[in-house]
């Protein structure tokens, strides 16, 4: 074993908080900050090309290709739950759509006892990592550093989409971080002149040239280290070698919902009978740790066009790629320069919620599965994702190895009420697609088809087709509970010199994608950090 020289503060993961948190601790140049990222820089050309998803979506070297334990309660097979294992994590090869969640899902953390995370207290974080394309409003701030733009070139089949959930009864949203939620409208994206605008670029890159900030990548954090209850440390692999480093100051896990967990487990952090079970001495029996797993199932519906459009005409022709990367290499535009969904809406099948339940997007591919290559006809998708689910699930080492991916089991559809809100979803989707402006582009609805029209039949669909928006969150969740892992300011329960900030300590699962609300935890933390240091 190798030593370093002893850091400030040491970050476990350069994602969507981790990145924020190299950026603000070390912008004052008083504390020195060693950033440990288990994957490689980001250097791979299809991370920082929008449309270079769907090739990092299956690539090992940039990607975790973690995937979920087969369930009954869900299809029986393994769902993908791609990470990113590069610098910038996830945000480096996620869909790029920035959606802050409703109000009401800060007011209830805060209501959950969680002093500092109401809406109002978020929102000045939400500001302030924002660079908004159109402009500094009450809502939305400028000059922060994740640019977020419009779509620019309007897709007909959007619009049409859009159109059809107004004439279905829905309001129209031009903004889904702003006043209200509900409605239909287009998307914004994480991207900058054609280019995905991951924390790695947008909070690291510029970070990277203070003499106070320490970057290492294939850097594989295998166990905290120790002082009774105070955290010292951290011990890792790296191309080989065992090494160990100190922290003066604080240790802070931004590894992400499945990592994080895994990581405090393998660390003697978490239910004691799991850790006996595979010879790890227990330093505390801490139940939470890995449970309270939420994530946002969604049910695809696949439509068959009858033109040509989208990423399925790209992909499946060699004149049509190689037209599609000549343009986006001398212009920066066109379907490579997109995000994954261009618009979408939030709605409520429960007449009792109180927020919408639903969020929906049209994505301009269709894939018989996720990860797959396209079919090979002209296709579009509408996911519906279930926002706010009430099945828990976990994560759990399976193995003391630390290289040993864990067992990840989210329960999905486990409970009656997911089951009738999302079969409902798919029913009110059909009233908006079966709109005569949708219909004018639409040959067929591919999946699930017309012949599946019962709430069993839906059901049973849904059961084996089933996806998931990739949302993982709460397995090391906020709050005063018993179940609980960190308290307020984000300190592990129990321990000094310990934070946890990224999806991980969510309560609760926000009402939409999981970025930006991820990178509002980093700059929220970063502060707290702070505060606590003067």
């Amino acid at each position: 074993m190798s030593e370093i020289p002893n850091f400030d503060y040491i970050i476990i993961g350069s994602g969507s908080a981790g990145s924020v948190l190299a950026n603000r601790l070390t912008e004052s140049g008083r504390h020195k900050v060693l950033l440990l990222e288990a994957g490689v820089e980001d250097r791979n050309i299809w991370i920082h090309i929008p449309l270079g998803y769907g090739k990092t979506f299956t690539d090992a070297a940039v990607n975790w290709l973690y995937s979920t334990t087969p369930n009954k309660d869900f299809v029986n097979k393994r769902v993908p739950q791609p990470r990113g294992k590069v610098l910038g994590g996830t945000s480096s090869i996620n869909g790029m759509v920035y959606i802050r969640g409703h109000r009401a899902d800060y007011d209830h953390w805060r209501q959950l006892d969680n002093p500092g995370w109401s809406y109002e207290d978020v929102l000045p974080y939400f500001r302030k990592a924002e660079h908004q394309e159109r402009g500094e409003d009450e809502f939305h701030g400028v000059g922060g550093p994740l640019n977020v733009s419009d779509v620019y070139e309007k897709i007909p089949l959007a619009e049409a989409f859009i159109e059809a959930a107004v004439a279905a009864g829905h309001p129209r949203n031009d903004d889904f971080n702003g006043a209200e939620q509900a409605g239909f409208g287009y998307k914004q994206w994480t991207i900058k002149n054609g280019r995905r605008w991951s924390t790695a670029v947008a909070y690291l890159k510029p970070a990277r040239k203070r003499s106070n900030l320490t970057v290492e990548t294939e850097a594989h954090a295998t166990r905290l280290l120790f002082d009774g209850r105070r955290v010292t440390g951290v011990e890792f692999s790296q191309r080989g070698k065992i090494r160990s480093v100190h922290a003066g100051r604080e240790v802070i896990v931004s590894g992400g919902a499945i990592n994080s967990p895994q990581l405090l487990q393998l660390s003697g952090l978490g239910p004691a009978a799991l850790l006996r079970e595979h010879g790890i001495e227990v330093v505390a029996d801490m139940p939470g740790v890995g449970s309270n797993l939420q994530d946002h199932i969604n049910g695809p519906m696949m439509f068959r066009l009858n033109r040509p459009m989208g990423a399925n005409d790209i992909v499946n022709s060699f004149t049509t790629r190689m037209l599609a990367g000549a343009r986006y290499a001398f212009t920066r535009k066109g379907y490579l320069a997109m995000g994954v969904s261009f618009a979408g809406g939030f709605f409520s099948v429960d007449p009792e919620a109180v927020s919408p339940d639903i969020q929906s997007q049209l994505m301009m591919v269709s894939t018989p599965e996720a990860g797959d290559l396209p079919h090979p006809f002209s296709g579009a998708t509408i996911v519906n994702a279930l926002l706010r689910p009430e099945s828990r699930g976990h994560v759990n080492i399976v193995s003391s190895d630390p290289f040993t991916a864990p067992d990840i089991q989210p329960n999905y559809l486990s409970t009656q009420k997911d089951r009738d809100i999302l079969v409902g979803a798919i029913k009110m989707m059909r009233e908006i697609t079966r709109q005569p402006s949708f219909q004018a582009f639409i040959t067929e609805e591919h999946d699930p088809g017309d012949d599946c029209r019962t709430d069993d039949e839906i059901l049973d669909y849904l059961l084996r087709r089933g996806r998931t928006s990739y949302h993982p969150t709460s397995t090391c969740k906020m709050g005063t509970d018993p179940m609980a892992v960190v308290d307020a300011r984000l300190r592990v329960h129990g321990f000094e010199g310990l934070r946890v900030a990224d999806a991980s300590i969510m309560p609760t699962l926000v009402s939409g994608n999981t970025n930006a609300p991820s990178i509002m935890i980093g700059e929220k933390a970063a502060d707290m950090v702070l505060e606590d240091a003067a």
